[in-house]
Parts: C-alpha cells; sequence; structure tokens
C-alpha cells in the first residue's frame, strides 16, 4: 500500500462550500478521494497534451438513413486502423445508430480521427472519452490508499 502524506490547502469558503456539493453528488466518501481524482484527471490530460500513447473511445449518433454516411464513417475509419481496437455499432431505432470507436495510440491520431468522425456530415453528436493506457503515467494515476 502506498504511503499517505497529509498536507493541508486554503481555499476560499464558497470554493469549499461547492466542492463539498460536488463531492456529495458524486457519491464520493471524503475530499481526499475527490482531490486524488482532480489530480489523477490532470495526469491523463497531461499525457493527452504531450502526445504519449493513450486510450479512449469516440462515441457517435447518427441517422443510419443519412446517405452514404455509413460508408463515409467506415472508410474513415479504415484510415486510422492503426489506432482503432473496435467499434460496437448498436440500433437506437429505425433512425438513429450509436456507434463507439474504442482507440488507442498517439493522442494527435486519435484526436485526429475522432474530429473527422464528429465532422462528417449526417453525424448528431460525437464524443471522445479520453483516458490512461496507463503506461506512461505517473504513478500517482494507480496509488490508491
Amino acid at each position: 500500500m502506498p504511503e499517505l502524506v497529509r498536507f493541508s490547502i486554503s481555499l476560499e469558503k464558497d470554493l469549499l462550500e461547492s466542492f463539498d456539493q460536488l463531492v456529495d453528488e458524486r457519491g464520493l466518501s471524503n475530499r481526499s478521494e475527490a482531490v486524488r481524482d482532480l489530480i489523477r484527471q490532470e495526469f491523463v490530460k497531461k499525457e493527452w497534451d504531450e502526445g504519449k500513447e493513450v486510450a479512449g473511445a469516440v462515441t457517435l449518433i447518427y441517422d443510419h438513413h443519412q446517405r452514404d454516411l455509413v460508408n463515409k464513417l467506415m472508410n474513415m475509419q479504415h484510415d486510422y486502423s492503426e489506432v482503432i481496437l473496435s467499434s460496437q455499432h448498436v440500433h437506437l431505432d429505425h433512425h438513429h445508430c450509436l456507434e463507439i470507436v474504442a482507440v488507442k495510440g498517439k493522442a494527435s491520431r486519435v484526436r485526429m480521427l475522432a474530429e473527422q468522425l464528429k465532422g462528417a456530415k449526417g453525424v448528431a453528436h460525437g464524443t471522445l472519452s479520453m483516458t490512461t493506457t496507463g503506461h506512461t503515467a505517473s504513478r500517482a494515476l494507480h496509488a490508491h490508499p
């Protein structure tokens, strides 16, 4: 088990009250857990900003009746096959599909794929969920009290 170190910080009262509300809303057990999560989140962001090997998921919602959209999305994915781990296609209703593309690779290449997929004409909504592979992350990403 990693050694725990205690430290104190000073915050404005309003900011602390808002933070405590956030801790409650997220169902976290205490402030320390929330601060650890925020710090780990910053390490993940740093990996993406530094162009390291990263992981994530591109999520798309689109109308599969949009002319040639399915083929365009598939062609884009083939162009980025080196960063795609898998994809899942889900039929939400008669018109709408959800596509989840699991990705791993250089951050810049993953971002380019995500932007192209999200920007395709006919895609109603798209997101890139960014995370870490765990390989280049700081020890702090893996520390659990």
